[in-house]
Order: C-alpha cells, then sequence, then structure tokens
C-alpha cells in the first residue's frame, strides 16, 4: 500500500482522517471512490487530482473537493508522498451544513479543488494544530467550518451578517445550560443543533455570536475552570482532578492549563496554598474569541 490513514475522530455522519501517501513517480494511479462527501486539506508535498469536477493540481494549503459516491484518481509524477486532513461527512450531515449557508443551494462541488486561500490559511492551521496536538474533541467544529467555507467560495454565497435574534438566543442560552450540565463528558455539535433544530453550521455561527466563542471554547472553558477550583479547594491528584474534568489523557490537561493560566497545574495548586499573588498573563486565552482563520 502506498497511503496510511488514520482516523483522528468521528461521529454520527462525519469522520476526520490523517492520510499520509507515499506513492512516486513510477507508481501507477488506481481509480478510488468517495464513499461521502470528502473535503481534504493538503498540509504537505504535491498531487494530481482527476475526479468527476475536472483535473487539478494539488499542494499545500489547498482544499480537495469530492462528491459523494464519485470515483476519482490520485497521481504524483512531479514528486513523491503528500499528507492531507481528509474530513468525511455523510450526505444528510453535509445537507444540513449546506442548509445553514444563505445563498447556497447545491450539495453537489463542481470544481475539484479549491487553492491556497488566504482567508482560510487561519483556519487551516487550527486544524493542522489540532492534529498535531491530538485535540480530538475539536475536530466537528473544525471540519463544519471547513466545509461551509468550501462549499461557500464554490457556491459564491455570503454570509448574512444580523444580530441574532430572541429566538437564537434562547436556543444558545439552552446549550449553555446543556454543555454546563454534560462538560464532563463529550458533547457533540450535531447534537446540540439537532436539540436547538438548528443546522450544524448555523448553530456553531449564531453561538459564536451570542457566547463570543464556539461551543467547544466554551466546553474547555468550564472543564479548566471547575479543574481550578478543586485544585485549589482540594488535595486530590492532579491526574483525578484532569480526567473528571472530561479531559481524556494528562498531559493535555497540563498543556492547556499551563496556555490558559499562565502555568502549570502543580504550580497554581504550590502558588495558591501559599497565598502568592498571580502572576500577570502575557498569552490570549485559548477558549476567547477566534481570530478569522482527503
Amino acid at each position: 500500500m502506498t497511503a496510511t490513514t488514520r482516523t483522528l475522530a468521528s461521529g454520527p455522519g462525519w469522520h476526520v482522517a490523517d492520510v499520509i501517501c507515499t506513492a512516486g513517480a513510477g507508481d501507477r494511479p488506481f481509480e478510488e471512490a468517495h464513499q461521502d462527501f470528502c473535503v481534504a486539506a493538503v498540509t504537505g508535498g504535491t498531487f494530481r487530482y482527476r475526479a468527476q469536477q475536472g483535473t487539478a493540481m494539488l499542494a499545500p494549503g489547498a482544499l480537495l473537493l469530492g462528491n459523494s459516491g464519485t470515483c476519482y484518481e490520485c497521481g504524483h509524477e512531479h514528486g513523491s508522498g503528500d499528507r492531507c486532513l481528509s474530513f468525511h461527512f455523510k450526505p444528510a450531515y453535509m445537507e444540513r451544513i449546506v442548509a445553514g449557508l444563505p445563498g447556497a443551494s447545491t450539495l453537489t462541488f463542481d470544481a475539484p479543488r479549491l487553492p491556497p486561500l488566504p482567508a482560510l490559511a487561519p483556519l487551516l492551521a487550527e486544524a493542522e494544530a489540532a492534529r498535531e496536538t491530538g485535540d480530538s474533541e475539536a475536530f466537528e467544529e473544525l471540519g463544519v467550518r471547513i466545509a461551509a467555507a468550501a462549499v461557500a467560495t464554490i457556491s459564491g454565497a455570503t454570509s448574512i451578517r444580523r444580530g441574532p435574534s430572541r429566538r437564537d438566543q434562547k436556543r444558545v442560552a439552552e446549550a449553555v445550560r446543556r454543555i454546563e450540565l454534560d462538560a464532563d463528558g463529550p458533547v457533540s455539535l450535531s447534537a446540540l443543533a439537532e436539540e436547538t433544530a438548528t443546522s450544524p453550521y448555523h448553530f456553531l455561527r449564531i453561538f459564536r455570536q451570542v457566547a463570543g466563542m464556539t461551543p467547544y471554547q466554551f466546553l474547555l472553558k468550564i472543564r479548566l475552570h471547575r479543574a481550578a477550583l478543586r485544585l485549589r479547594l482540594s488535595d486530590d491528584a492532579i491526574s483525578a482532578i484532569a480526567f473528571d474534568a472530561g479531559f481524556n489523557d494528562l498531559s493535555t490537561f497540563n498543556r492547556r492549563f499551563r496556555r490558559i493560566m499562565g502555568e502549570t497545574p502543580s504550580d497554581y495548586r504550590a502558588r495558591q496554598s501559599n497565598g502568592i499573588a498571580p502572576r500577570p498573563k502575557q498569552a490570549q486565552s485559548e477558549v476567547g474569541p477566534h481570530q478569522p482563520g482527503r
């Protein structure tokens, strides 16, 4: 085999994979099929992609676009190997994303790729960082945002910037309470959207408008706040606090806590125990509002 595929995260109707291909000029391309809709961010190498919509050369920063149930072929006559972050969506899930985009009326991609666009660079960097840090819970939101950006760009749809309605504010308030109740477990974007009778993209957009951050960022804020309180008020093991707060491993908790609080959990606990005043924080909070970011 010339390609290895590692699933990074998945949920009902979607999954994301890290695809590493080692094919070179001497390897003959063979036809494959997209089982679902595919939006793949190229993060390394180059390759030729031939699909029903046409043929294109893809390079880092480009998005491969694949329609569900169609055949495609990749070739590496100009260089060996590539790596992609490949987001896959079942047709029903993709329909819900498109439904939340004003002006987007078609589900199929009519182009084989999007070239590296400056407007997409921050978002793709965020997705690649999630891959490198193993932040699996971030991928559903990232996938929805990347797919919506691809659909909007291809279809020429524009986002209508209007303030959230009272109904949308109520939906977000209900979702906030739901996240608070279930912060120690997995919280699915699609489930939150379904509970508020909206599409994933529309829900994500109104949540950011009302709450000032994405649902996943809010979830992290709740988890870290509760962990910090417990560090102050108990002598429980840091690993137990991390797992009870909803973090899957201690290293992820330590990294996030240090980035947000400016120090490690153990240093934070020791300082609080000794009554030392907090040190000034230099970096912006990770869970604050986003910067415009196969």
